[in-house]
């Protein structure tokens, strides 16, 4: 690869823009990830197709290959068919970084969304250290601009959207991460940005797009979702967030959900019609770990091929392959493409199987939308339940450390214990009882006093399939923050440490009706575990799956724990056979 560089400007050389544009056209079927033949990792991908006829794909700042070590500022490839993928070059190089990155403090550059707009290709993208301020973590949007999607690149100058402090000391910045740009029905141009800190918002650009106007709005709450990315289809916008941590290597439960509105400034509802921007936010699953080889499936684009099929571009980890280098360093984080079916009005990957490992029919053509069939609960088994409404509980339950709570009222009261499940912290006591051989269901019908919006961290109670204080999986409702979420997470052991990583299922309410669904893969042999979560007890959510190995010793049960301060209440425990 060869660059040309002067000034702000970088030309690449390596793909020439004069290349007669090419039809659409490749192999029947691809096999994920596309992002292969020329990297291993290829995070947060945003994708364009040129006036040249060219697919392009622009990634975040990291080394391409394992061993590299050394990033690529904005990586570019190119496809004819968006299955086959070549690598372009650079949008950046040390030398052309934007004049405002704080190249002394380690500037990088983040988070890439491409567009045209008034016949001009724009590049928008998270400036991590800015010169703006002189305090550190000063992160901030920018933006260029470019005669062809290869480039050459010119930065605008100035920040779109300038740094936001927060209310704490010297460097403390909320996230102005993850932009994505949107043109409304009326022509008018908005920006979506945020993350965690700071939650998702969304503002009116000037004429030219290169600057933030007017007060922008929260259109997802803080703590809970950042990536955002609109799409405008039959009348209404919808809103594609990601959720929970982004980069834990082999328990990372990244995931995609998604809102609509009728006003691109929202408010955004799901499919439930939960809003995105409350304590108990709302987000209708688009894609979750499903149990095979990828987790962290999250940070997404959307384009529509030429025969009208949408796809979602995003990124994900290998559970066996999860680091670029050394364990617990940069995560490796692939390009993805799974077709993006809409089933009654909303998207889901794959009729809602989500990320494919094995070979799939190539974009170019329309498949038909068939759903996913959801797990169907067997028959109960009393043997293995508790109805809570004895004065002690029924046979067949153990615990681990000390016994908590009181059967009372028809429930087991179960104040969240000051101890942890956590890591290297494992204090709390959890009620377990054995499970039988292949596939089964737990579920619980939870009463927790977690409030909303205030601080209670991270006060949490529910299920749990444990085969050890540091291999399980656990589906809780947990205050996290000024938010309350279902968070289905993992735990184990891995490279000499304890990875831990969640994924999160439906909205919470006062009364929540948790289900833990296992079935036993037939082809490895490993536990597969999916969640779902009810506010009703008739309508579930099925979210992700998590794997524990073919030999852990399981049995399933119920904790509360994560900080004292709230009462648990269980009204039953069932098993049911399947």
């Amino acid at each position: 690869m060869v660059a040309a560089c002067a000034g702000l400007v970088c030309l690449l050389t390596a793909a020439p823009a004069a290349a007669a544009p090419p039809g659409f056209g490749g192999p029947g079927s691809y096999v994920n990830p596309v992002s292969r033949p020329f990297a291993d990792t290829f995070a947060d991908p945003s994708i364009i197709r040129g006036e040249d006829g060219w697919w392009y794909a622009y990634g975040t700042s990291d080394p391409l290959r394992e061993g590299e070590r050394t990033p690529h500022y904005l990586p570019i490839s190119r496809s004819r068919n968006l299955s086959d993928w070549t690598y372009v070059g650079d949008a950046f190089s040390p030398a052309t970084l934007p004049k405002w990155a704080d190249t002394a403090g380690g500037a990088s550059l983040w988070a890439p969304d491409i567009r045209r707009v008034n016949g001009e290709y724009r590049l928008y993208y998270v400036v991590t250290q800015t010169t703006v301020t002189p305090e550190p973590n000063d992160n901030a949007i920018g933006v260029a601009t470019a005669p062809t999607p290869a480039g050459p690149w010119t930065d605008s100058g100035a920040p779109v959207v300038g740094p936001r402090h927060g209310p704490g000391g010297t460097g403390d910045f909320k996230w102005t991460f993850d932009p994505a740009h949107a043109v409304d029905t009326d022509g008018a141009e908005y920006l979506v940005y945020g993350s965690y800190y700071g939650g998702i918002l969304i503002t009116r650009l000037d004429a030219t797009g290169t600057r933030a106007v007017g007060e922008p709005t929260m259109i997802a709450i803080d703590n809970r979702f950042e990536g955002g990315y609109l799409v405008r289809r039959g009348g209404y916008w919808y809103l594609f967030a990601s959720s929970a941590d982004c980069c834990a290597g082999p328990t990372t439960g990244y995931s995609v959900y998604a809102g609509r509105s009728r006003s691109i400034t929202g408010p955004y509802v799901d499919r439930e019609g939960v809003p995105l921007n409350t304590s108990r936010a709302g987000g209708t699953i688009v894609i979750a770990p499903n149990g095979n080889r990828w987790v962290g499936t999250g940070h997404n684009a959307v384009v529509t091929d030429p025969a009208g099929q949408d796809w979602l571009v995003y990124h994900a980890i290998d559970r066996d392959d999860p680091y670029l280098d050394e364990p617990y360093g940069i995560n490796e984080r692939p390009m993805l493409i799974d077709r993006l079916d809409w089933i009654d009005g909303w998207p889901t990957v794959r009729g809602g199987a989500w990320a494919s490992e094995d070979p799939q029919p190539a974009p170019g053509r329309k498949v038909p939308v068939k759903a996913a069939p959801l797990p169907r609960l067997g028959p109960l088994d009393p043997s293995r339940s508790d109805e809570f409404d004895a004065g002690r509980l029924r046979p067949g339950w153990t615990w681990v450390r000390a016994p908590q709570g009181e059967l009372s009222g028809g429930a087991l009261r179960w104040p969240t214990q000051d101890a942890e499940l956590n890591r290297e912290n494992n204090t709390a006591s959890v009620l377990l009882r054995e499970v039988p051989e292949g596939d089964w269901t737990a579920e619980t019908k939870l009463t927790i006093d977690l409030g909303t919006d205030t601080v209670r961290n991270y006060q949490q109670a529910g299920l749990i399939a444990y085969a050890g204080d540091d291999l399980y999986t656990k589906l809780v409702h947990v205050a996290i923050w000024n938010t309350r979420q279902t968070e289905f997470g993992k735990e184990m052991p891995y490279a000499g440490r304890i990875a831990y990583g969640g994924t999160i299922v439906g909205p919470p309410a006062d009364t929540t009706w948790l289900r833990l669904v296992h079935r036993v893969d037939r082809h490895n042999g490993e536990h597969e575990l999916r969640a779902a979560t009810s506010r009703d007890g008739r309508t579930w959510t099925y979210g992700g799956v998590w794997t524990l190995p073919a030999d852990a010793d399981l049995r399933v049960g119920l904790i509360s724990l994560g900080g004292a301060g709230a009462t648990a209440e269980f009204d039953y425990f069932h098993l049911h056979r399947r």
